[in-house]
C-alpha cells in the first residue's frame, strides 16, 4: 500500500494543529497578565535655596496597599528629617520633610523606593457577591464620590450630557457604560498645546482632547451627575513589554461603585489608546500600573498653607507658607524578574 497519502495527512494534520495553537488565546500575547511585581525608585532634589532662615515643608506621596496591590520593603532615604500622616479626606499616606537651615541652605535630596506586586483588578458582571468582600464602601464614602470637585462641576453642560447620554437607561451599568462609551467616541488623546492635564471637565467637554486626567474628568463628571459614586486614582504607567527603565510621568485611572459588585475598575485613556481593549477597560484594570492616592482638591495637612492640591502624585512644597517650585524629580522601575530581588 503506498505510503504517500497517509505522510500527506500527517503533515496537514500537524499544519493545523501548529496553526490553532499559534491563534490559541493561552498564548497570545494580548492576554493581560493576571500580576506583576517590581521595585520601584522616587527621587526629589530639592535646590539649595538663598533664604537659609525661612521654613521649608515638603510633601511627598507614599504608595499604598489594597486587595490589589502588596507594597513591601519601603525605605526613605534623606538628609532631612520626615515624619508621616494621612490626609483627612482620603486618608491618602504622605511623608512630610522639613529641613533644616543648612539643610535648606545646600539644598538635599529625597530617595523612596518600595517593593509593589500588583495584581489585574477585574470584575464580573454576571456575579453580584464575588468582590464584596474587598471593595465595599461606606455610605459616607459613596457621599463623598457623589459630590462635585473644583474642576469636576455637577451642573450646566456635564448634567446636560449626562443626561442625554444616559436616556432611557434603566440600571446603573448601562448608565456607566453609556458615559464610558461617550467619552471614548467623542474625546482624543493629544498633549498639544495647552490646558490638557489639569482635569478640567468643562473644558475637557468643549475641546475633547487631553490625557488621561482629562478623559477621566469628563467620566467621573458625568457618572456623578447621574447618581453614581465614582473616584479618581493617580499613580504611574509600568510600560508593557520592559523589564526596566524611567518613567516620565504619571497615569491616572478611575473606579465607579455598582450595588452588589463595589468598585468597578475604569481606564478610558488607555482604551482610547487601545481600541482592542475597550471593553476590557470597561471593569478592568492591568498590572501594569502603581497606585498612589485617591481624590482631588487635597487638603495634605494643618500645616499646608497653599490651596488644596489638584491631584496629588509628585511632590509638593512651601517656603514659608508659599507654594515653593524648582524640585526635580526621576521616577523608574525594575520588574523583580530581570535582576535579583535583592539588588536594589
Amino acid at each position: 500500500m503506498p505510503k504517500r497519502p497517509f505522510l500527506l495527512v500527517f503533515i496537514l494534520t500537524a499544519v493545523v494543529i501548529l496553526t490553532s495553537a499559534i491563534s490559541s488565546p493561552l498564548v497570545s500575547e494580548s492576554t493581560p497578565a493576571t500580576s506583576r511585581s517590581f521595585v520601584f525608585l522616587y527621587q526629589v532634589h530639592v535646590p539649595p535655596t538663598k533664604d537659609d532662615q525661612g521654613k521649608l515643608l515638603m510633601w511627598l506621596p507614599l504608595p499604598q496597599q489594597d486587595a490589589y496591590q502588596r507594597i513591601e520593603d519601603v525605605r526613605i532615604e534623606s538628609p532631612a528629617a520626615h515624619t508621616e500622616g494621612r490626609d483627612t479626606l482620603y486618608g491618602n499616606p504622605y511623608a512630610l520633610f522639613e529641613p533644616t537651615p543648612a539643610e535648606l541652605a545646600a539644598g538635599f535630596d529625597v530617595s523612596l523606593d518600595f517593593v509593589a506586586t500588583r495584581l489585574e483588578h477585574k470584575v464580573s458582571f454576571e456575579t453580584t457577591s464575588a468582590h464584596l468582600a474587598t471593595t465595599d464602601a461606606s455610605p459616607a464614602e459613596l457621599q463623598r464620590y457623589l459630590e462635585p470637585d473644583k474642576l469636576v462641576p455637577l451642573n450646566g453642560v456635564i448634567a446636560d450630557l449626562a443626561k442625554e447620554h444616559t436616556a432611557g437607561d434603566t440600571t446603573t451599568l448601562a448608565k456607566a457604560r453609556d458615559i464610558y462609551n461617550y467619552v471614548l467616541a467623542t474625546m482624543r488623546y493629544d498633549k498639544s498645546g495647552e490646558g490638557w492635564g489639569r482635569g478640567d471637565a468643562v473644558w475637557a467637554c468643549s475641546s475633547k482632547r487631553g490625557n488621561c486626567t482629562d478623559f477621566h474628568s469628563l467620566l467621573i463628571g458625568m457618572m456623578r451627575a447621574s447618581g453614581i459614586p465614582a473616584r479618581f486614582e493617580i499613580g504611574f504607567p509600568l510600560p508593557e513589554g520592559k523589564s526596566e527603565g524611567a518613567i516620565p510621568g504619571y497615569h491616572c485611572w478611575a473606579e465607579f461603585y455598582l450595588d452588589g459588585t463595589g468598585w468597578v475598575p475604569v481606564d478610558a485613556s488607555e482604551a482610547w489608546k487601545n481600541p482592542g481593549k475597550r471593553d476590557y477597560f470597561f471593569g478592568a484594570h492591568d498590572v501594569n500600573r502603581v497606585f498612589f492616592t485617591y481624590g482631588r482638591d487635597l487638603r495634605l495637612s494643618p500645616e499646608q498653607k497653599g490651596d488644596p492640591l489638584n491631584y496629588f502624585i509628585y511632590p509638593y512644597a512651601e517656603l514659608n507658607g508659599k507654594p515653593f517650585s524648582g524640585l526635580q524629580t526621576h521616577f523608574s522601575f525594575r520588574d523583580l524578574s530581570s535582576a535579583p530581588a535583592t539588588a536594589r
